[in-house]
């Protein structure tokens, strides 16, 4: 199945239903911290990774660091879920410019474990942000990108570029590549289930009666 369809099928599940199916799988080390927040909780977001990650280096010039942001927007491919590790909590590391600019370019979002800006703008245009914090100051003059593509990690849960991402209101889960399909089909599968016991449930069965004969709750 290629990451198009993965991708269309997975937007439409939701977090906690990912986790259950991974938790049975015995991977519970899939979700990002809880204070990795949606910029506009209406939004879902789901895609294949694409990671990048950098550090603070206040010996830069204003040039010097926005040739390498700019460079890290040009290369994100279109489609993909940018996840980013800035080994930072003191800059936003996504603002309105840059959010507009991967729009365009085809990105599906962006998850940043650390800040982001121009917060309105980007709810105003609809493009997924998940962030822990929000902050005027930029990456301009203090931030350098040391990696595109290379394996990254938030938080113990190990992220690498192909891995698939759903983040919701409730949180980001990580879903690895290899299991990925099967994820998704067994989600869905809960998914249909729990509607049905939804309806049972609103036809007056006993909730007890539902959980055991549909195994879900």
């Amino acid at each position: 199945m290629n990451e198009v369809e993965l991708t269309n099928r997975l937007v439409r599940c939701y977090s906690g239903a990912v986790y259950d199916v991974l938790r049975e799988l015995g991977r519970r080390e899939c979700i990002l911290p809880k204070s990795i927040r949606p910029v506009d909780d209406a939004l879902t977001l789901a895609g294949p990774v694409w990671t990048c990650s950098g550090h603070l280096d206040e010996t830069l010039n204003a040039d010097e660091t926005l040739l390498g942001w700019t460079g890290m927007l040009s290369k994100a491919p279109r489609g993909s879920v940018v996840v980013c590790q800035p080994n930072d909590s003191t800059i936003s590391h996504m603002g309105e410019l840059s959010a507009e600019t991967l729009q365009a370019r085809g990105v599906r979002g962006y998850i940043v474990d650390g800040g982001c800006r121009d917060v309105a703008f980007i709810r105003g245009i609809r493009f997924p942000v998940f962030c822990r914090y929000f902050t005027p100051s930029d990456v301009v003059g203090r931030w350098r990108i040391d990696s595109l593509g290379e394996p990254i990690e938030i938080a113990g849960v190990e992220i690498a570029t192909g891995d698939f991402v759903i983040a919701d209101v409730d949180g980001a889960v990580l879903i690895p590549r290899s299991v990925v399909e099967d994820v998704v089909a067994r989600t869905e599968g809960i998914m249909n289930t729990e509607s049905d016991l939804r309806a049972a449930i609103r036809s007056g069965m006993d909730p007890q009666e539902a959980y055991l004969k549909f195994r879900v709750f």
